[in-house]
């Protein structure tokens, strides 16, 4: 969308959105610690007064926008659970599609969980404790799609799972491996065909 058409889309919005709407922009191309409330409540055409009506602090605006942030990639996973009721081996390789396609955008602007747990070090901030919890959600919920698929070992395979989808975007964000993409859906697939070893005890 061009900043013309963009422009016209957020003045639509109510203050609130509006000001997640700027926080989300300059978020992802600045960075947390770079951007101040003065420079959101400008983008947002408000002001500072009425963003702190809305957000009480800064890093409650933060913990917002990665809430939201959180809840796409969930809905998207819940697409996947919808679409494909009974066969955890799709929605895994959904899964996996749907981080791909992701790649060339994390490419330009850095996973903004990645970039935000960059910037807040302190394990204890609200912000960080989102993003965690719903990494350890997305786990849980892969293990059980690879217990329902089958794989040997679920737990483990749901670790390799996730690392090979957390260390696709690092390398995309990086630019250190080339299609990042593909070669993610490569391994994925090979992990998914893999089967338990016929036991020697007769």
């Amino acid at each position: 969308m061009d900043r013309a058409g963009r422009q016209s889309r957020v003045a639509k919005l109510p203050p609130r959105e509006r000001i997640l709407d700027a926080a989300e922009e300059l978020f992802s191309r600045e960075g947390i610690k770079a951007v101040g409330v003065q420079a959101i409540a400008d983008r947002a055409e408000t002001t500072k007064m009425a963003l702190y009506r809305h957000f009480a602090t800064k890093d409650a605006l933060v913990e917002e926008w990665l809430r939201i942030v959180a809840a796409d990639y969930t809905a998207a996973f819940d697409r996947l659970a919808e679409a494909h009721p009974d066969e955890p081996r799709e929605q895994i390789l959904g899964m996996a599609r749907f981080i791909a396609d992701g790649l060339p955008e994390i490419s330009h602007r850095g996973c903004p969980f990645i970039n935000s747990i960059a910037e807040l070090p302190d394990r204890a901030h609200p912000a960080r404790r989102l993003i965690e919890a719903h990494k350890a959600g997305q786990l849980r919920r892969l293990t059980d799609l690879c217990a329902r698929a089958g794989l040997p070992g679920p737990d483990e395979a749901a670790a390799e799972i996730t690392f090979i989808l957390e260390g696709a975007q690092v390398s995309a964000q990086n630019g250190c491996v080339e299609h990042a993409g593909e070669r993610l859906m490569r391994i994925v697939r090979a992990l998914l065909d893999r089967r338990p070893a016929p036991s020697a005890a007769l």
